[in-house]
């Protein structure tokens, strides 16, 4: 028998703006949760589903936000509830967890004292007897050394060890309905899983009803008994979990779905929303023969790039009387890229990826050990040679908006490291390249005249892109460059990359924590765990058949879907 819903959103639509102007960002949408059900919400970003979770909290801006509808919260309409009355019911009967911990947590306090006061506040506890729930709290969702973490500051954490804090907050009052709004979207392969894993034993414990807000449909399959499906601020569709991934209906459902790359076949190019929309997609397999055929051509060559024993130390003066703390990011690795290869480079956060990178690049100084670039040593090389390096070695950030000059329009950041290598005849002849580069990332010429604020995560990603290959490099490094990325908008970006890589002769070092991106993209596959090369070989290999326990827990914690 199927419980009487705990909360039913009916006809809810938010606009944003004055009563002259206003943009509708929900469009009358409808759903309900029961007690002891979770609901997975999945669409893309700007679809609406952290508009839908804040309306439920009440957190919407009130001079901004107009809402209609009906949000009945165990029979009260929560958007005809007062102020006062809320906040007794939020973080007490409805509680969320935020995507950022780092932006939800208060950093000038310790993280048991932010708990410590929801359950003072809510449940009328002493202070010690406040203390004592909340390491109990802490101890529940799997913290290690909760009595320490009690006494720390939120920067003294990690990512995981953050979101666990979120949660211990958010269930600290044994709310009716958990929010979870993309709890894992920063979080490593092996602590995403750990953290859907805590999630379902707390729910089935509690009881508690949850909405869980993500983007990917592979994850919200472990965790949800129905799904919602949005798009551009409707609900496209609503089903149980097995029919959603067994016998989508709804198109848009169907094109998520596909746009994931798959770690069971290798296609040539990913489907987008786009392309499954217009019909004009087609599945074609990279074959094994293949494969090899063009590992042949790339193998047989002599490496662009050697690493050998590289070392990247970091070391702190803990006290005026204590011996230095040695951090060994990069401990004795060692490794060859090839012309025309991609190489991935996995492991969890902390393990030494993006230093690599880095000391690849030379924003770094090695400890130690040889980095040689087409037989030249790099880490005797002057500032000046390091300068004219940027030409042939360059980086595509994972984060675009912060690597862009928010003050430039893209084509002048297009057109400056041009001008800083002399590339290019004149002014002319630079934007005539910029205009036709644009052009080639799927960007039309009046993006030459906009601002980094004006463009979309996928576009500000393809102007990086842009920038990186403006001056036509011979290594690039990919460092996380579509972990933000929403699924559809991944897809896009990795097949732009993989075509530039055709038409340009690219190699890449592609760093990611997201496995099956990997995977997808990848020749040669290098794990890396505590600064070490944990395993080094084939991609597809190491995935059907990983060597070491440590791979095979990084495989295993991937989200399969159903």
């Amino acid at each position: 028998m199927i419980a009487p819903p705990l909360l039913t959103v009916e006809n809810l639509s938010v606009s944003f703006g004055n009563a002259k102007s206003r943009t509708k960002v929900l469009h009358d949408i409808s759903f309900n949760i029961s007690e002891n059900e979770i609901i997975g919400i999945v669409g893309e970003s700007g679809s609406g589903k952290s508009v839908t979770s804040l309306s439920i909290m009440g957190l919407l801006p009130k001079e901004q936000a107009h809402v209609t509808g009906n949000i009945n919260f165990q029979n009260k309409n929560l958007l005809e509830t007062s102020e006062k009355a809320y906040r007794k019911i939020r973080g007490n009967e409805i509680a969320m967890i935020f995507q950022e911990p780092m932006s939800a947590l208060n950093p000038s306090l310790k993280c048991g004292f932010q708990v410590s006061e929801i359950l003072r506040h809510h449940l009328n506890l002493s202070a010690s007897e406040a203390k004592s729930e909340t390491i109990s709290l802490f101890t529940k969702v799997k913290l290690p050394r909760p009595k320490e973490i009690y006494s720390s500051y939120p920067h003294q954490l990690s990512g995981g060890q953050m979101q666990r804090v979120m949660i211990a907050m958010a269930i600290a009052c044994k709310p009716k309905l958990l929010i979870a709004d993309e709890p894992t979207t920063a979080l490593d392969v092996t602590v995403q899983k750990e953290i859907i894993s805590l999630l379902k034993s707390i729910q089935q414990e509690t009881k508690m009803a949850m909405l869980f807000i993500s983007h990917d449909l592979s994850l919200v399959s472990e965790i949800a008994d129905r799904v919602v499906v949005m798009y551009k601020g409707n609900i496209v569709e609503t089903a149980s979990t097995t029919q959603i991934f067994k016998a989508p209906k709804a198109e848009y459902t169907k094109a998520l779905l596909a746009s994931r790359p798959s770690l069971n076949k290798r296609l040539k190019k990913l489907p987008t929303i786009a392309s499954i929309a217009d019909k004009t997609f087609e599945a074609k397999e990279v074959k094994p023969v293949e494969r090899a055929k063009r590992h042949k051509q790339i193998y047989t060559k002599h490496p662009i790039l050697e690493v050998e024993n590289l070392q990247k130390f970091y070391f702190s003066n803990v006290g005026l009387f204590s011996d230095a703390q040695v951090v060994k990011a990069v401990n004795n690795v060692s490794f060859a890229v090839f012309e025309g290869e991609t190489l991935g480079l996995v492991g969890e956060s902390g393990c030494g990826k993006s230093t690599l990178g880095k000391t690849i690049l030379q924003l770094e100084k090695a400890t130690a050990g040889s980095i040689k670039y087409r037989g030249t040593e790099l880490t005797k090389l002057s500032k000046t040679a390091i300068r004219d390096l940027r030409k042939e070695i360059q980086i595509i950030f994972q984060d675009p908006y912060s690597s862009l000059n928010p003050r430039l329009m893209i084509g002048q950041a297009l057109m400056e490291p041009m001008e800083v290598h002399k590339l290019g005849k004149s002014k002319k002849d630079r934007k005539q390249r910029v205009l036709a580069l644009l052009d080639r990332v799927g960007l039309d010429p009046s993006y030459f005249y906009r601002y980094p604020h004006e463009l979309s995560g996928g576009q500000r990603q393809r102007v990086g892109i842009a920038r990186t290959i403006v001056i036509e490099p011979k290594l690039v490094i990919c460092d996380e460059s579509v972990s933000a990325l929403d699924i559809s908008v991944q897809a896009q970006v990795l097949n732009l990359l993989n075509e530039l890589k055709r038409d340009f002769g690219f190699t890449y070092i592609f760093i990611s924590h997201d496995l099956a991106v990997v995977k997808y993209m990848a020749d040669q596959l290098l794990v890396m765990k505590a600064g070490k090369i944990e395993e080094l070989g084939d991609a597809d290999e190491i995935y059907e058949n990983p060597q070491t326990e440590y791979a095979k827990q990084l495989i295993d914690a991937i989200p399969k879907g159903i």
